[in-house]
């Protein structure tokens, strides 16, 4: 629902399970820890921009949720009566991306957040009504292009930047191109930019960034908050895809000091993945975002806070502990260190493609990037399951979608229950034998030559927006001297890394390397940057949690 201020309101519809109401039981537990507050028409119970500090359900009279200041606001929801306010952001500390604004009079209960987190952890049953609500309303949200307003031009290389960085963090945000949208122009002149001075950032209609750094946006959005970190930690986490999520839970939970920093965001790969369909558990598949916020979520509730965005620029020892150097200049500290940093997307090797990168051409398939499309045609590059659940996943709504696939057999790289859902969704043609050969496109994206490598033939496929998924490698450039790799850049474990130890390191060490130790003892791998890895978001955390194992045993033996 969208709607003018002013206008009668109507109670959003629950279809989907996002704004359930609470039983008089759960309403009980609650006002134990709460207050009961009344409400007036007008009444502001949290800002766009601000932190809300309270955990609100509507007990009488109704409330909306409002996007947007003075003239330019608009109802996105309404609520009435046993309905809780908010979304996955109140959770995590992230300012509010939408105002809740009292529209009929009543009550409110609101509980504060510090007295809220125990329930929702030890309470299963509400718990699980709360965060799934919460993590629906922030799909919702994206979808209706509810949150920052990020201008620029596509051509600019920061506007891409700051588009990728919002879309991987799972922000809210409305890209507003200075080419061609006349809101763009507007804003613009409200706040005194000329367009040769972008990218900004414009967080609640009355503040503005300007070309801010992916760290000064991760501070103003909640993501990287100042928290205290050890001289020595016990363990450090590099990476927090699936297996380094793992990692974190499993070593905040055992009671581990521990460090954890990602260069991007949480959720890794994983995290840009529309549904994962075979993950243990999930017969109904949960999407990569769901799987990240869930994941971040239970890190947060042992302890286990995680920096973003934090690169590690370098791996060392010095006095038997293993130092960490990070982009902003500051060194990490650990007795233990566990490698999770993953593969990074192939680029599509195409002519002028990377005029259109962030803005027609994407390598995720997320709530962020199917807005883009609607039901333009789309065409995806790749045969493996990531091309094959993009494909499944952006057919819902596009007209037409084409999958370029470089072999001749969809089987050869793709799960069966993919390959069956791809071969028979009546909106995906299956283009074998195909590479992309050029774009064809002046501001936007409209079409790709693509050649057929058996005959050699070339044609216009149609296609507004392209998503590329070719394959990935290791992001471990940075670690080149500190520990062996393979010929790909793969991180060696185990046995591998046997023949290859660290003579200095390994002096006081009587054993061989553990199942998943690098060549320098104290120092594990995990996930997709280790050679050897089974590519399963299960398998990853099976092996986040094995490294705990092996960091205890490491722990003790130096004790």
């Amino acid at each position: 629902m969208t709607a003018r201020v002013g206008q009668p309101l109507l109670e959003t519809p629950d279809p989907d399970g996002a704004f359930p109401r609470l039983t008089d039981e759960q309403i009980k537990t609650l006002a134990r820890l709460g207050s009961v507050r009344p409400t007036r028409v007008g009444d502001r119970l949290y800002e766009q921009g601000a932190q809300a500090t309270d955990f609100y359900v509507v007990l009488a009279g109704m409330v909306a949720v409002v996007e947007g200041v003075g003239a330019r606001q608009r109802i996105v929801q309404v609520h009435g009566p046993r309905r809780f306010l908010g979304e996955v952001g109140l959770l995590e500390g992230q300012p509010a991306f939408v105002s809740a604004v009292v529209a009929q009079p009543g009550e409110v209960l609101a509980v504060p957040l510090d007295s809220l987190r125990p329930v929702l952890l030890g309470d299963a049953a509400l718990g699980e009504e709360i965060l799934r609500a919460y993590l629906i309303r922030r799909s919702l949200l994206i979808g209706h292009g509810a949150g920052l307003r990020i201008i620029g031009s596509c051509f600019s290389p920061d506007t891409r930047r700051l588009l990728e960085f919002a879309a991987r963090n799972r922000l809210p945000h409305r890209y507003l191109d200075v080419e061609k949208d006349a809101q763009a122009e507007t804003l613009l002149t409200r706040f005194g930019v000329p367009p040769d001075e972008t990218p900004v950032v414009v967080l609640d209609g009355a503040d503005l960034l300007r070309n801010p750094s992916n760290v000064e946006l991760a501070r103003r959005m909640g993501l990287r908050r100042p928290q205290p970190r050890p001289d020595l930690s016990d363990l450090l986490v590099i990476g927090a895809g699936p297996a380094g999520l793992a990692t974190i839970v499993y070593g905040a939970s055992d009671g581990l000091t521990l460090t954890s920093v990602d260069s991007t965001a949480t959720g890794g790969q994983a995290g840009t993945t529309s549904r994962i369909d075979n993950y243990l558990g999930f017969p109904s598949g949960i999407s990569g975002a769901d799987l990240a916020e869930r994941s971040t979520i239970q890190a947060d509730k042992f302890g286990g806070r995680i920096t973003v965005p934090a690169e590690a620029l370098d791996l060392r020892t010095c006095g038997g502990h293993h130092l960490v150097g990070l982009d902003d200049g500051t060194e990490l500290a650990a007795r233990a260190v566990v490698i999770a940093t993953g593969v990074r997307y192939r680029r599509l090797p195409v002519p002028g493609i990377e005029r259109y990168e962030g803005t027609c051409v994407y390598y995720a398939a997320t709530a962020h990037e199917a807005r883009a499309c609607r039901t333009a045609p789309v065409s995806i590059v790749g045969g493996g399951n990531s091309a094959g659940q993009a494909a499944v996943f952006l057919a819902r709504e596009s007209a037409q979608v084409h999958l370029l696939v470089r072999g001749g057999d969809l089987g050869d790289n793709m799960s069966r229950y993919l390959v069956d859902q791809v071969t028979h969704h009546p909106r995906i043609a299956v283009l074998t034998h195909s590479e992309v050969r050029d774009v064809v496109g002046d501001e936007d994206l409209r079409g790709l030559v693509v050649e057929n490598t058996t005959t050699g033939e070339r044609h216009v496929v149609s296609s507004q927006v392209l998503f590329v998924f070719i394959g990935a490698r290791p992001h471990t450039r940075w670690l080149a001297g500190a520990v062996a790799l393979d010929r790909d850049g793969f991180v060696l474990t185990g046995p591998d890394a046997d023949g290859h130890r660290d003579d200095d390191g390994w002096r006081h060490v009587s054993r061989r390397p553990l199942a998943l130790e690098t060549s320098r003892p104290g120092v594990f791998a995990v996930g997709d940057v280790r050679r050897g890895s089974v590519k399963r978001v299960s398998a990853a955390i099976g092996e986040g949690a094995t490294a705990v194992r092996m960091v205890h045993d490491h722990l003790f033996e130096e004790d």
